[in-house]
């Protein structure tokens, strides 16, 4: 039998066509998503359901069915209602509309949902597949649309569905891309329909328009230190790996390295740390103390949760402090991690400004992050504009002298993440940690709060949480300890009064 290409299969195979004969033949050496992915894909499912009560008078049809889908929608095909999730079948190719709008005279008006902030040249893709799946079945497509989120919109009550979407007509840009669809169709199929998957080399298309779960298997073969951990290295890492340079040690000479990457070079020949002393001395030099090692956890949603914010607006739920009095001496830990299904912001900008005295250097990594979330905590609460106003000027950023080069350790493989220098620069690693990553946090929380009746998983959660964001302010205090002991503690550094 002739392989019936899906749109879902369609955008696997635009992607990469190892990745769409693996889905169809081998899912089983797919690795599974993880809670993160699973969390976008759930919005993605919630921001649809909400785009339809743009047509309060639409059809739902099932889609768990696929007998029951292509029935219901044969039946009402000849109607003037909108249909949800239609399924349309012609020849070899099938799609489901996410909502087939009707635009009179028999034709219809393919309207793509999504929860991105912009329209992206895969959601193009995505609906003139559609639109030549519909056409093929016999349908008349008027216009195409893509529905998106609206990023200014401000939750006031009731989430108002005309206010959160931006619909914007793409049937000019559909129409750019008829020329090579059939080619492109014609080619996945001929894909999906090999006994041996095909051989597909590394490179951007394994990030782009989505990052491929292949790609730990794909890039398994390249040696430790790769051309492609090389620092910013944007398409200078492809052109060398084209060229045949897949070991960092091998790039030439004449390549046109700049400094910080010469840097980096070096220290994977030689097995050592570069130490710019003044660097570092220089940055050490500005810090006051009492020193406040602050970091947030956020998480954000498609749909706004609170009166007062928009779409994907960070939310912050917790915060990790540790502040040292003066250079050497005690370090204390304070800590805050919401309770309770309501806005955990209010509560928390009451802890943080109890334990944030209001002199002494505030330090994050990657402070624009602390910087943006505590400036939207004065826009949400006005009362807390001048104290954070306060605050803004205080604040450093500990990325510096990693970003800099004050300091690189071959071990960083060409970051200067936290991630990658805690454990280069002291030892101390995320990897034994229940939860070690930002957007994990953010959806574990979500998941204890607002979804688990698991008291002991909801315990254990918070556990992971509190452990996880102490250890990147008790890692930065870390840092800061091992740079005063590369500078041999001669820096003139401001003691508290």
């Amino acid at each position: 039998m002739s392989p019936i290409l899906s749109k879902t299969s369609f955008l696997y195979g635009l992607q990469c066509h190892k990745y769409l004969w693996t889905q169809l033949h081998d899912q089983k050496s797919i690795p599974r998503a993880d809670a993160a992915m699973q969390f976008i894909f759930d919005q993605g499912h919630e921001v649809g359901d909400l785009a339809r009560k743009l047509f309060p008078d639409g059809i739902n049809v099932p889609t768990d069915d696929f007998a029951a889908n292509t029935r219901i929608t044969r039946e009402n095909l000849g109607g003037d209602k909108p249909l949800f999730e239609p399924g349309i079948s012609a020849g070899n190719l099938y799609c489901r509309v996410d909502i087939l709008n009707p635009a009179g005279d028999g034709a219809w008006d393919i309207i793509e949902v999504k929860s991105v902030t912009s329209v992206k040249d895969v959601n193009i893709w995505d609906v003139a597949f559609q639109r030549q799946c519909c056409e093929n079945a016999g349908l008349k497509i008027r216009n195409c649309k893509v529905a998106y989120i609206n990023t200014r919109y401000v939750r006031h009550g009731e989430i108002d569905p005309h206010q959160l979407f931006i619909i914007e007509d793409i049937t000019g840009r559909v129409n750019e891309y008829g020329d090579t669809l059939k080619d492109k169709t014609d080619e996945i199929l001929d894909v999906m329909g090999r006994t041996q998957c095909p051989e597909v080399g590394i490179g951007p298309h394994c990030n782009a328009p989505y990052e491929c779960p292949l790609q730990g298997a794909c890039w398994a073969f390249l040696p430790e230190h790769s051309i492609f951990d090389l620092y910013w290295g944007g398409k200078k890492r492809y052109e060398l790996f084209e060229s045949g340079v897949v070991n960092i040690l091998d790039i030439p000479e004449d390549c046109g390295l700049n400094g910080k990457q010469q840097i980096q070079v070096r220290c994977v020949a030689s097995g050592e740390p570069h130490v710019d002393r003044e660097g570092i001395r220089s940055f050490l030099n500005s810090l006051e103390y009492p020193v406040y090692y602050l970091d947030f956890e956020t998480f954000s949603t498609a749909i706004p949760l609170f009166d007062g914010t928009r779409p994907y607006q960070q939310i912050p739920f917790q915060f990790s402090l540790h502040v040292a009095e003066k250079r050497e001496g005690e370090v204390k830990h304070y800590g805050y991690l919401a309770e309770g299904r309501g806005d955990p912001r209010p509560r928390l900008v009451e802890a943080l400004r109890k334990e944030l005295g209001d002199k002494g250097s505030i330090v994050a990594y990657y402070a624009p992050f602390e910087k943006q979330v505590l400036s939207e905590l004065a826009d949400a609460f006005p009362s807390c504009r001048e104290w954070v106003d306060g605050l803004q000027g205080r604040i450093l950023d500990l990325l510096k002298p990693f970003s800099s080069f004050y300091y690189y350790h071959p071990e960083q493989r060409g970051s200067a993440s936290l991630k990658k220098v805690l454990p280069a620069l002291t030892g101390i690693s995320y990897d034994d940690l229940d939860i070690n990553d930002g957007k994990l946090a953010g959806v574990a929380f979500m998941a204890a709060t607002y979804s688990s009746d698991d008291e002991q998983e909801r315990l254990k959660i918070r556990h992971g949480l509190e452990e996880y964001c102490g250890q990147d302010t008790g890692g930065m205090v870390e840092i800061i300890k091992k740079l005063d002991d590369m500078t041999g503690k001669e820096y003139q550094n401001p003691l508290p009064l």
